[in-house]
């Protein structure tokens, strides 16, 4: 994709920014849609709650990345708030799509970040891209927007677990709980029985950039590392990473006490394989949950 452009909404988030800093070393020029007025070529403005992109700023585009959304863990969460998290994925999707719609010539890719949170519940039950939805209503997989109209001639969907994005702290998902493991504070989460699919945010950016590079790829693809481990692994893995003992545990009341409906993200369990991205070709920097660490660390 050398010399080519590419537009990314969400671009200041935890994935964006690092996808943007993989682009950008490659000399792609990348465009960045804004919410405020733009400050230099390189952005675009967008209003993706009220439905509204300035679509000249993609001409050119030969693809389009949509990480955009509220942030899943900023506030606790109520029913305004999770509207909020549905409403600006699902809105944000659609302006974009929409926009994309009207240039000529089109861009030939467009992906669209989504969410493991599709799947719902699994237990200790793999799943992958064949799975069918869970039915469950958490707004992490509210972002599979449906276009009225088919805006480009390839379309991807990245569902990754955005709580477990190790990321360099304070990032993320596993980068949020180095302080306390770093402090001999750490632990497990409830019983620690239920399933999290980890992913180093190395091998997420590097994901989407095999989406973006392959031409033959479509549909869903899971950016989660290949064997998901129990929280009770995680934490042992944390503890042994970081030289750090890890007595401590959390019970699940405590935890929907203090986060509430938010609870779910971590005593949740979702076993989910990345079969198709495998498959493709696609091969992980990080694929254990040591090297995860160290790559965060």
């Amino acid at each position: 994709m050398a010399d080519s452009r590419v537009a990314v909404a969400g671009a200041s988030g935890l994935i964006g920014s690092a996808l943007v800093r993989s682009l950008t070393a490659d000399g792609i020029e990348v465009v960045r849609l804004v919410r405020r007025a733009p400050t230099g070529p390189g952005e675009v403005r967008w209003d993706p709650e009220h439905g509204r992109v300035d679509a000249a700023g993609l001409a050119g585009c030969d693809a389009v990345v949509n990480l955009a959304g509220a942030g899943i863990g900023d506030r606790r969460w109520n029913d305004a708030h999770k509207a909020r998290l549905r409403r600006s994925r699902v809105r944000g999707t659609a302006a974009l799509a929409e926009a994309v719609a009207t240039l000529e010539p089109r861009p030939r890719v467009f992906v669209n970040g989504s969410a493991i949170g599709y799947y719902g519940e699994t237990g200790a039950r793999p799943v992958d891209e064949d799975a069918p939805p869970g039915g469950v209503s958490c707004p992490r997989s509210a972002w599979t927007g449906r276009p009225r109209r088919n805006p480009h001639g390839r379309r991807a969907s990245g569902r990754s677990s955005p709580g477990r994005a190790s990321s360099s702290p304070p990032g993320a998902g596993v980068g949020r709980l180095f302080p306390l493991f770093r402090a001999g504070l750490g632990g497990r989460l409830g019983d620690g029985r239920q399933y999290w699919s980890f992913v180093a945010l190395h091998d997420v950016v590097a994901a989407l950039r095999h989406l973006l590079d392959r031409d033959d790829l479509s549909g869903p693809f899971n950016l989660t590392a290949p064997e998901p481990l129990t929280n009770r692994e995680i934490t042992a893995a944390m503890g042994r990473v970081l030289h750090r003992p890890t007595p401590f545990a959390v019970p699940a009341p405590v935890l929907r006490a203090v986060l509430g409906e938010m609870a779910g993200e971590v005593l949740g369990s979702a076993r989910v394989r990345p079969t198709r991205l495998l498959e493709s070709g696609f091969r992980f920097a990080f694929p254990d949950i040591d090297g995860a660490i160290r790559a965060a660390l």
